[in-house]
């Protein structure tokens, strides 16, 4: 990356926002929404769509999210404000491409918070109880629509508890897998083992690739805290950098662990992927990981619930949703109707489709998002400005936007009709944002 360019920051009081993020606390913020659920409910996906080396399609997925990063820390820097890929696009291809955007995000929190619930009730709730799929998607997702509604600081304080718990179940994976090769009981061999009955190893790496992106999504809801940042011209490159390539190197680990520790077949077959490397080491109770994956995925489905519904209440303050989704509790000043229809989408989406279909739904809704955001940097290009901010090398966004382009001709044909449909959604609710905004110029 090239070093930093322009003249030395001034200070800026133009934002209402307190100032109080550092380098460090930045990090770990960035590092919290990237660590976590996805993860533990993922890996033996990503074994049946790449083979046995799941360390592989891990690191695939690392360089590519690494340049999309790029470019929103060039965008971050230059433009510090929260608004995220919404505002990006706007300036570079006017709201009708902003407020798509935007939607894709929107949809993409919808759609995550209905596989992590899917994965809520797999494997790892099967250790305490057997229930019915439908009551404990409607349980779940209740009780995270209630946490939402009582209010943000209750919600955040149980995240910092999560976070530490989920980042320790990763870490004792990874410990796991050491201790089961130390023994002599690890199979190496699977970790070369590339490639399906379908298809060849590159093919099977990029499918797996797909469902490894999932994994590091969450680096760039941070943009929405740059004004919040004391420098984050300087700041926010070291700290989104740093946390995934932290993020990554846990990742691949796990992919390692996992490949040596339990047999492809049995990896595959689980919705409790990390659960088989606890029962093939031994020694740690197989309740214990489990509540500790309950954790993980619980607390990701809360910070995406919450991100959602704050975004479809500002969307429609904004006048781009029906303005009934501003409407708030008038104790706690939390946005019911957001958090109810939001929690309702997702509802509908965990019923409908399985872990796989929604995470790659997902990925799709991001690609679009961060094939706009490469773009936008592209277009942006030509616009100056006086303040110092990190500039990547022009290779590094277009790279980005190809990347986006190869992962998402890799998705599979049913997960493409249902993000066309999404898009065609966002695209005709565009339309009437766009009307509006020239309207009101």
């Amino acid at each position: 990356m090239n070093p930093l360019r322009g003249t030395p920051p001034a200070k800026d009081s133009s934002t209402p926002l307190r100032k109080t993020l550092t380098t460090s606390l930045l990090y770990f913020f960035v590092l919290g929404d990237i660590l976590g659920a996805g993860v533990y409910v993922l890996v033996g996906q990503v074994a049946a769509e790449s083979g046995g080396a799941v360390w592989a399609p891990l690191l695939v997925a690392l360089c590519l999210a690494l340049l999309t990063a790029a470019s929103y820390a060039e965008l971050v820097t230059k433009y510090p404000r929260a608004g995220g890929a919404s505002h990006y696009a706007a300036l570079a291809y006017g709201p009708f491409l902003g407020f798509l955007a935007g939607f894709c995000m929107l949809a993409a929190g919808i759609v995550s918070v209905a596989a992590l619930t899917r994965g809520f009730g797999g494997d790892y709730l099967s250790e305490f109880i057997t229930l019915p799929v439908v009551l404990v998607t409607v349980v779940f997702l209740t009780a995270l629509a209630l946490l939402n509604a009582r209010g943000i600081r209750e919600s955040t304080r149980a995240n910092v508890v999560a976070t530490v718990i989920e980042v320790s179940g990763l870490l004792l994976v990874v410990g796991l897998g050491a201790w089961v090769v130390l023994r002599g009981d690890g199979e190496m061999g699977r970790l070369t083992d590339l490639g399906t009955s379908r298809e060849g190893p590159a093919a099977a790496v990029l499918s797996g690739a797909v469902l490894a992106y999932y994994s590091f999504v969450g680096f760039e809801t941070s943009v929405n805290v740059a004004e919040e940042t004391r420098d984050p011209r300087r700041s926010y490159p070291r700290a989104l950098f740093g946390a995934l390539l932290t993020a990554g190197a846990v990742y691949v680990l796990v992919g390692v662990a996992a490949a040596v520790a339990v047999p492809t077949g049995r990896l595959t077959e689980s919705s409790g992927p990390l659960l088989e490397v606890v029962r093939a080491s031994g020694g740690v109770p197989t309740e214990l990981f489990s509540a500790i994956a309950l954790v993980a995925v619980a607390n990701g489905a809360l910070l995406t619930g919450i991100m959602s519904s704050r975004l479809a209440y500002g969307m429609a303050r904004d006048g781009l949703l029906p303005r009934f989704l501003t409407k708030v509790l008038s104790g706690r000043r939390t946005p019911w109707a957001a958090i109810a229809t939001t929690t309702a989408l997702s509802l509908a989406l965990a019923l409908t489709g399985d872990v796989s279909s929604l995470a790659s739904t997902l990925v799709l809704l991001l690609l679009v998002v961060f094939f706009l955001v490469n773009t936008s940097l592209l277009v942006l290009r030509r616009d100056t400005v006086s303040q110092e901010h990190f500039r990547a090398p022009t290779l590094v966004p277009v790279l980005g936007a190809l990347s986006c382009v190869l992962l998402a001709t890799q998705i599979e044909r049913d997960v493409w009709w249902r993000g066309l449909f999404v898009l065609a959604v966002g695209a005709g609710l565009g339309v009437t944002a766009a009307m509006r905004s020239r309207r009101s110029s």
